[in-house]
């Protein structure tokens, strides 16, 4: 019960954390804010400000910032609508910048301790290992792709390995200095003899280099975008059919998984740490997911906003705001029906 407690807190507050990106640009660039709001559905807590009403509200599920004239039409010199491209664009990313900057944040604390990183050389091969030679690869390679995807850190390597079903991969490599590219190459998992167990590895043994300030820095940096590339990479599965819906989770299932993470976590400091792991990939994945051309969405508003800059370029026109609202109520509606759909699936999955 207390981790579920704590992965509610979480990510409550990555919700709080994205509204307030959009709550303090607005701000910031002078457009009035008419209520500010952690949660969704009934009001529990209420604050009246000088302009602002300061909300929370029964589910941790979502959160807005309602601006004057981001819906309708309004003579508001402040509404939303009646700002410049430019503050509409700022305000419209702000929540995403801020849920990337945070989970950037956690990751560079959680890096903070750490002494040393595996790199992408290679220092040697595992006995029977059958890629070793000069037409394949050697010690002192940097891998630097695997199958047309690159290699930020050493993880990436096994990573990007696992989502391949091809029996064999192409690699690009640093070799003396210049880049060397290495097609169809036998690197799969197979059983290796390891202290006396057999276990099953690609075969490689990589390099090991200083956790020094600007190792930290880069490889916190690197993490992040890691974790915007998996959300691609699973979006991607999505289009191909290699995943589906009932691979997505909505808030219930990410509260859960979080919940699992905790429990799973040998000592208390394990858990501490291993939740806020999570919560750094759920706000990057969160910031990613806002910014999709998506109808509703951060993402499907700023697409508008863009159209509309073009369009008033090429012929003097703008969508009239109506049309525009209709659509957004259209992937509203979508939304939540995916989100319910979700939702059952994840209440079925813990259940079942």
């Amino acid at each position: 019960m207390l981790y579920i407690v704590i992965a509610v807190i979480l990510f409550g507050l990555l919700i709080a954390i994205h509204e307030f990106g959009h709550f303090s640009v607005a701000k910031l660039c002078g457009i009035q804010v008419n209520e500010f709001s952690i949660g969704m559905g009934p009001l529990l807590l209420h604050k009246q400000g000088k302009e602002t009403l300061y909300s929370l509200r029964l589910l941790p599920i979502g959160g807005y910032c309602a601006m004057e004239g981001e819906d309708e039409e309004s003579d508001n010199p402040r509404a939303f609508g009646n700002a410049s491209g430019w503050k509409q664009f700022l305000v419209l990313i702000a929540g995403s910048a801020f849920n990337f900057l945070a989970g950037l944040l956690i990751l560079l604390c959680l890096y903070s301790s750490v002494t040393s990183y595996a790199t992408s050389t290679i220092t040697g091969f595992m006995d029977g290992f059958p890629c070793e030679g000069e037409d394949m690869l050697m010690v002192g390679d940097e891998i630097l792709s695997v199958n047309g995807k690159a290699v930020l850190l050493s993880g990436d390597i096994s990573t990007i390995l696992s989502l391949s079903d091809e029996d064999t991969v192409d690699l690009v490599v640093r070799r003396d200095g210049e880049k060397v590219k290495l097609n169809n190459l036998p690197l799969t998992l197979q059983e290796y003899e390891v202290d006396g167990e057999t276990v099953w590895r690609y075969g490689l043994y990589l390099g090991v280099e200083e956790a020094t300030l600007p190792v930290r820095l880069r490889n916190g940096f690197y993490s992040a975008v890691n974790f915007v590339r998996t959300v691609w990479w699973s979006l991607e599965m999505l289009f191909t059919g290699d995943a589906g819906i009932s691979d997505l989770s909505g808030p219930i299932g990410i509260v859960n998984t979080m919940s699992e993470v905790g429990q799973a976590s040998a000592t208390m400091l394990d858990a501490i740490l291993n939740l806020l792991y999570f919560a750094a990939f759920i706000a990057i994945n969160l910031s990613v997911m806002n910014l999709l051309p998506i109808p509703a969405l951060d993402g499907g508003r700023v697409f508008f906003l863009l159209l509309n800059g073009l369009l008033y370029l090429v012929s003097r026109r703008r969508i009239p705001a109506k049309y525009e609202q209709y659509v957004h109520l259209a992937g509203m509606c979508a939304l939540l029906l995916l989100m319910a759909v979700v939702a059952l699936q994840d209440v079925y999955k813990i259940f079942v």
